[in-house]
Protein backbone atom coordinates (compact mmCIF):
# COMPACT_ATOMS: atom_id res chain seq x y z
CA UNK A 1 0.00 0.00 0.00
CA UNK A 2 1.44 3.53 -0.89
CA UNK A 3 0.91 6.36 1.68
CA UNK A 4 1.63 9.64 0.20
CA UNK A 5 2.39 11.44 3.12
CA UNK A 6 5.02 8.70 3.39
CA UNK A 7 5.71 7.74 -0.01
CA UNK A 8 6.88 10.90 -1.42
CA UNK A 9 8.32 9.63 -4.57
CA UNK A 10 6.65 6.07 -5.61
CA UNK A 11 9.26 4.27 -7.60
CA UNK A 12 8.29 0.52 -8.76
CA UNK A 13 11.65 -1.22 -8.46
CA UNK A 14 13.05 -2.36 -11.96
CA UNK A 15 15.51 -6.13 -12.06
CA UNK A 16 17.49 -3.37 -14.89
CA UNK A 17 17.25 0.43 -13.71
CA UNK A 18 17.87 -0.72 -10.00
CA UNK A 19 20.07 -3.16 -10.40
CA UNK A 20 23.18 -1.45 -8.72
CA UNK A 21 20.77 0.41 -5.58
CA UNK A 22 21.85 -0.56 -2.20
CA UNK A 23 19.88 0.43 1.00
CA UNK A 24 22.51 2.34 3.49
CA UNK A 25 21.12 2.52 7.26
CA UNK A 26 20.81 6.38 8.37
CA UNK A 27 19.93 5.71 11.84
CA UNK A 28 16.61 7.18 13.70
CA UNK A 29 13.82 7.73 11.00
CA UNK A 30 12.08 9.19 13.25
CA UNK A 31 11.55 12.40 10.85
CA UNK A 32 9.56 9.80 9.22
CA UNK A 33 6.91 9.72 11.56
CA UNK A 34 7.05 13.79 12.54
CA UNK A 35 4.11 14.39 10.43
CA UNK A 36 1.68 11.60 12.28
CA UNK A 37 -0.42 12.00 15.37
CA UNK A 38 -1.33 8.52 13.48
CA UNK A 39 -0.85 5.83 11.90
CA UNK A 40 -2.48 3.27 9.87
CA UNK A 41 -2.15 -0.56 11.49
CA UNK A 42 -3.44 -4.32 10.56
CA UNK A 43 -5.27 -6.11 13.26
CA UNK A 44 -2.35 -8.72 13.45
CA UNK A 45 -0.43 -5.73 15.54
CA UNK A 46 -3.24 -4.40 17.59
CA UNK A 47 -1.61 -6.91 20.64
CA UNK A 48 1.58 -5.05 20.35
CA UNK A 49 0.27 -1.43 19.63
CA UNK A 50 -2.39 -1.90 22.81
CA UNK A 51 0.87 -1.58 25.25
CA UNK A 52 1.41 1.89 24.35
CA UNK A 53 -0.87 3.52 22.30
CA UNK A 54 -4.74 4.14 21.88
CA UNK A 55 -6.04 2.24 18.59
CA UNK A 56 -9.02 3.63 16.79
CA UNK A 57 -10.47 3.81 14.09
CA UNK A 58 -11.02 6.07 11.13
CA UNK A 59 -13.10 6.75 8.02
CA UNK A 60 -10.69 5.75 4.72
CA UNK A 61 -11.37 6.14 1.08
CA UNK A 62 -15.24 4.88 -0.07
CA UNK A 63 -14.78 1.11 -2.30
CA UNK A 64 -17.02 0.63 -4.19
CA UNK A 65 -19.42 2.94 -3.18
CA UNK A 66 -19.25 1.50 0.34
CA UNK A 67 -18.00 3.20 3.43
CA UNK A 68 -14.81 1.91 5.26
CA UNK A 69 -12.76 2.68 7.78
CA UNK A 70 -9.12 1.52 9.21
CA UNK A 71 -7.57 0.74 12.69
CA UNK A 72 -4.47 3.44 13.54
CA UNK A 73 -2.48 3.74 16.89
CA UNK A 74 -2.50 7.21 17.98
CA UNK A 75 0.34 9.02 19.01
CA UNK A 76 -0.75 12.70 19.91
CA UNK A 77 -3.71 14.50 21.12
CA UNK A 78 -4.21 17.17 18.43
CA UNK A 79 -3.42 17.70 14.38
CA UNK A 80 0.10 17.26 13.83
CA UNK A 81 1.27 16.80 17.49
CA UNK A 82 3.53 12.97 17.98
CA UNK A 83 4.34 12.72 21.67
CA UNK A 84 6.43 9.92 21.00
CA UNK A 85 8.74 12.35 19.24
CA UNK A 86 11.43 13.27 21.51
CA UNK A 87 14.81 15.27 20.77
CA UNK A 88 15.10 14.07 17.05
CA UNK A 89 14.26 10.48 18.34
CA UNK A 90 11.55 8.08 18.13
CA UNK A 91 10.63 7.03 22.06
CA UNK A 92 7.57 4.55 21.55
CA UNK A 93 8.28 0.46 22.06
CA UNK A 94 6.75 -0.17 19.10
CA UNK A 95 6.88 0.88 15.42
CA UNK A 96 3.86 -0.17 12.87
CA UNK A 97 4.69 -2.91 10.30
CA UNK A 98 4.33 -0.22 7.43
CA UNK A 99 7.10 1.96 8.97
CA UNK A 100 9.17 -0.50 9.29
CA UNK A 101 9.17 -1.47 6.02
CA UNK A 102 9.83 1.74 4.58
CA UNK A 103 11.14 3.05 1.97
CA UNK A 104 9.50 -0.14 0.48
CA UNK A 105 6.11 -1.31 -0.04
CA UNK A 106 3.21 -3.00 -2.64
CA UNK A 107 1.43 -1.55 -4.96
CA UNK A 108 -0.95 -2.87 -7.45
CA UNK A 109 -0.08 -2.95 -10.92
CA UNK A 110 -2.62 -0.23 -12.47
CA UNK A 111 -5.30 -2.68 -14.79
CA UNK A 112 -4.04 -5.66 -13.28
CA UNK A 113 -4.58 -8.49 -10.80
CA UNK A 114 -0.89 -8.09 -10.61
CA UNK A 115 1.44 -6.61 -7.73
CA UNK A 116 4.79 -4.43 -7.98
CA UNK A 117 7.38 -3.82 -5.03
CA UNK A 118 7.71 0.00 -4.80
CA UNK A 119 10.07 2.10 -2.53
CA UNK A 120 10.22 6.21 -2.33
CA UNK A 121 12.95 7.76 -4.42
CA UNK A 122 12.84 10.54 -1.92
CA UNK A 123 14.28 8.19 0.69
CA UNK A 124 18.18 9.29 1.91
CA UNK A 125 19.07 5.93 2.44
CA UNK A 126 19.18 4.80 -1.30
CA UNK A 127 22.29 5.22 -3.03
CA UNK A 128 24.33 3.46 -5.28
CA UNK A 129 27.89 3.20 -3.96
CA UNK A 130 26.76 2.39 0.25
CA UNK A 131 24.73 0.10 2.32
CA UNK A 132 23.41 -3.32 1.51
CA UNK A 133 22.85 -4.19 -2.23
CA UNK A 134 19.14 -4.82 -3.40
CA UNK A 135 20.81 -7.13 -6.77
CA UNK A 136 23.77 -9.34 -7.13
CA UNK A 137 26.43 -9.10 -9.64
CA UNK A 138 24.03 -11.77 -11.94
CA UNK A 139 21.20 -9.40 -10.93
CA UNK A 140 19.45 -11.75 -8.93
CA UNK A 141 17.47 -10.55 -5.59
CA UNK A 142 19.79 -10.37 -2.81
CA UNK A 143 19.01 -12.34 0.62
CA UNK A 144 18.17 -8.68 2.05
CA UNK A 145 15.70 -8.26 -1.07
CA UNK A 146 14.38 -11.26 -0.43
CA UNK A 147 13.49 -10.52 3.06
CA UNK A 148 12.28 -7.00 2.52
CA UNK A 149 9.90 -8.57 -0.18
CA UNK A 150 8.22 -11.47 2.26
CA UNK A 151 7.89 -8.96 4.91
CA UNK A 152 5.95 -6.14 2.77
CA UNK A 153 3.88 -9.56 0.77
CA UNK A 154 2.86 -9.90 4.69
CA UNK A 155 1.61 -6.15 5.50
CA UNK A 156 -0.31 -6.34 2.47
CA UNK A 157 -2.04 -9.76 3.52
CA UNK A 158 -2.67 -8.05 6.78
CA UNK A 159 -4.14 -4.98 5.53
CA UNK A 160 -6.64 -7.62 2.83
CA UNK A 161 -7.57 -9.19 6.70
CA UNK A 162 -7.85 -6.14 8.46
CA UNK A 163 -10.57 -4.22 5.61
CA UNK A 164 -12.76 -7.71 6.05
CA UNK A 165 -12.26 -7.30 9.86
CA UNK A 166 -13.18 -3.51 9.37
CA UNK A 167 -16.13 -4.46 6.90
CA UNK A 168 -17.53 -6.83 9.33
CA UNK A 169 -17.85 -4.03 12.07
CA UNK A 170 -19.21 -2.07 9.69
CA UNK A 171 -21.64 -4.35 8.54
CA UNK A 172 -22.63 -5.22 11.93
CA UNK A 173 -22.75 -1.64 13.01
CA UNK A 174 -20.30 -1.85 15.94
CA UNK A 175 -18.52 0.98 15.67
CA UNK A 176 -19.70 4.71 16.83
CA UNK A 177 -18.08 8.41 16.61
CA UNK A 178 -15.01 9.06 19.43
CA UNK A 179 -14.92 12.32 21.55
CA UNK A 180 -12.29 12.55 24.03
CA UNK A 181 -12.30 15.81 26.19
CA UNK A 182 -9.97 16.84 28.71
CA UNK A 183 -8.94 20.11 30.83
CA UNK A 184 -4.75 20.36 31.47
CA UNK A 185 -3.58 22.00 34.80
CA UNK A 186 -3.17 25.36 33.27
CA UNK A 187 -6.87 25.14 31.62
CA UNK A 188 -6.27 24.26 28.59
CA UNK A 189 -9.00 22.33 26.98
CA UNK A 190 -8.45 19.54 24.69
CA UNK A 191 -10.76 17.90 22.50
CA UNK A 192 -10.14 14.72 20.44
CA UNK A 193 -12.64 13.92 17.47
CA UNK A 194 -12.45 12.48 14.07
CA UNK A 195 -12.09 8.82 14.81
CA UNK A 196 -14.43 5.80 15.66
CA UNK A 197 -14.78 3.41 18.34
CA UNK A 198 -16.27 -0.11 19.26
CA UNK A 199 -20.09 1.08 20.36
CA UNK A 200 -20.38 -1.65 23.48
CA UNK A 201 -23.94 -1.01 23.38
CA UNK A 202 -24.70 -2.22 19.81
CA UNK A 203 -22.23 -4.92 20.90
CA UNK A 204 -24.14 -6.03 23.74
CA UNK A 205 -27.53 -6.49 21.79
CA UNK A 206 -25.59 -8.93 19.28
CA UNK A 207 -27.66 -12.17 19.45
CA UNK A 208 -25.18 -14.88 20.68
CA UNK A 209 -24.98 -17.22 17.79
CA UNK A 210 -23.04 -13.95 16.42
CA UNK A 211 -20.87 -12.97 19.47
CA UNK A 212 -19.62 -16.93 18.73
CA UNK A 213 -19.20 -16.40 15.29
CA UNK A 214 -17.02 -13.28 16.19
CA UNK A 215 -14.94 -14.68 18.87
CA UNK A 216 -14.47 -18.17 16.29
CA UNK A 217 -13.25 -15.37 13.49
CA UNK A 218 -10.71 -13.99 15.65
CA UNK A 219 -12.67 -10.59 15.35
CA UNK A 220 -13.97 -10.12 19.20
CA UNK A 221 -10.43 -10.59 20.60
CA UNK A 222 -9.96 -7.69 18.28
CA UNK A 223 -12.50 -5.43 19.97
CA UNK A 224 -11.70 -6.54 23.15
CA UNK A 225 -8.16 -5.16 22.65
CA UNK A 226 -9.10 -2.50 20.76
CA UNK A 227 -11.42 -1.64 23.96
CA UNK A 228 -8.47 -2.12 26.56
CA UNK A 229 -5.94 0.05 24.43
CA UNK A 230 -8.52 2.89 25.02
CA UNK A 231 -6.86 3.26 28.42
CA UNK A 232 -3.55 4.87 26.60
CA UNK A 233 -5.61 8.27 25.85
CA UNK A 234 -4.53 8.79 29.60
CA UNK A 235 -0.95 8.18 29.33
CA UNK A 236 -0.81 10.32 25.82
CA UNK A 237 -2.20 13.01 28.59
CA UNK A 238 0.15 12.11 31.05
CA UNK A 239 2.89 12.58 28.55
CA UNK A 240 1.70 16.10 26.91
CA UNK A 241 1.79 17.52 30.78
CA UNK A 242 4.99 16.22 31.23
CA UNK A 243 6.36 17.70 28.16
CA UNK A 244 4.92 20.84 28.66
CA UNK A 245 6.44 21.31 32.11
CA UNK A 246 9.68 20.60 30.49
CA UNK A 247 9.18 23.20 28.12
CA UNK A 248 8.43 25.55 30.84
CA UNK A 249 11.10 24.17 32.67
CA UNK A 250 13.77 25.24 30.26
CA UNK A 251 12.10 28.71 29.45
CA UNK A 252 13.05 29.94 32.81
Amino acid sequence: MIITNLHKEPVALDTVVHRDLRMKSVGNDAHLLAPFTSFMITIGEFAECAREYPILFVRAAPENGKETVAPVAVFGLKPGENLFLKDGAWTGNYLPAMLRSYPFTMARIEGSDRWAMVFDGACVGLNRTEGQPLFNENGEATEYLNDLHRFVQQIEQDIERTRQACALLLEKKLLKPMRFDATLANGETLSVDGFMTLDEEAMSKLPDTEIATLFRSGLLHVTMTHHLSLGNMRKLLDMRLKQQTETQGQTH
